[in-house]
């Protein structure tokens, strides 16, 4: 599939923005005094900024933006629908929340309970954004458990990164959410190298062999077209499986390793460094969520590439 940049951007970003909205809504209902209203403007400033970025850049992939409003009538039947009602809904708690963290510094029960829901929501929203794709069974690299498994774990990591490094920017210094977030580096890295291996070694849910009933193998004498097209372009995309496997080398580092690193250097320092070492951790593991993100999509293929004499598979583009 064509990666777009509206696409990329809006699941890096919403998945960031939920992940740190849901620990940070958890923090504040479990923990008994939560870090000052300075503290939840960033950490929260930052999740609700980032998903609304993240929203409308999805609206920018649309022949008709202005008619995006639709998507929410679909519920009953679309993921997209119901990510986007989610994402609607999940604004109402959060802002009851915000309001009274940020500008009443009230600790009420009913300020936690939002928290919470705003948490619950956002992870109800993350998985129905990773099952707008793995919902399609045409595109056989996305039709599977690992897609909304590493989607929830990349916006857990990166909302836990970036809360890591706010707590240590405000003087809040929490060696649990650091040993979280190393942890989550982790697992994170067990489940993506689980998508890559099954999604690699599955066998072709079709060739042009079948497609065509023919069974053996089949080569085409001519094209059905003699240049690109629209179908081509958005869902018949390839990459050199060359650059995929460079882009996937530099994903583990950028995603995992050096977070990793990173994480352990911030359990052993403390002060400046600690701080330093935390915030470097989520600015190089956001990038790295980038470029996986970017392969996700440039790797998967429509089985119609069939009809164009392409084998479903990372072959040289």
């Amino acid at each position: 599939m064509h990666p777009a940049g509206s696409i990329i951007l809006f699941t890096t970003a919403s998945g960031l923005g939920y992940g740190l909205l849901f620990i940070t809504g958890i923090y504040a209902a479990l923990v008994p005094n939560s870090p000052s209203p300075t503290f939840g403007l960033a950490a929260l400033g930052i999740a609700l900024g980032t998903v609304t970025l993240g929203l409308l850049s999805s609206t920018f992939h649309l022949g008709h933006p202005e008619r995006a409003w639709r998507a929410v009538s679909q519920w009953r039947s679309s993921w997209l629908s119901r990510e986007g009602v989610l994402a609607l809904v999940t604004y109402v708690p959060a802002a009851y929340f915000a309001i009274g963290w940020v500008f009443l510094d009230t600790d009420i029960g009913a300020w936690r309970t939002s928290g919470i829901l705003s948490a619950l929501l956002a992870v109800l929203t993350v998985i129905s954004t990773s099952m707008i794709y793995a919902s399609i069974k045409s595109i056989p690299r996305w039709h599977n458990c690992w897609v909304p498994a590493t989607y929830l774990l990349f916006a857990l990591l990166s909302g836990l990164l970036w809360f890591d490094a706010l707590l240590r920017l405000f003087g809040h210094t929490q060696q649990n959410i650091t040993l979280l977030a190393t942890g989550c580096v982790v697992v994170a890295l067990l489940a993506k190298w689980a998508y890559w291996r099954k999604t690699d070694n599955d066998a072709p849910v079709a060739t042009i062999g079948t497609a065509t009933g023919l069974g053996a193998k089949v080569t085409m004498l001519e094209p059905p077209h003699t240049g690109e097209n629209y179908l081509l372009k958005e869902m018949g995309f390839q990459i050199a499986r060359k650059h995929a496997v460079k882009l996937r080398r530099a994903a583990i580092f950028l995603t995992f390793l050096i977070p990793f690193c990173l994480c352990v250097l911030t359990l052993l320092t403390s002060g400046t460094t600690a701080t330093f070492s935390a915030i470097l951790a989520a600015i190089i593991a956001q990038t790295g969520i980038v470029v996986e993100r970017w392969l996700f999509f440039a790797e998967a293929q429509h089985v119609m590439s069939l009809y164009y004499g392409r084998e479903l598979g990372n072959e040289a583009s």
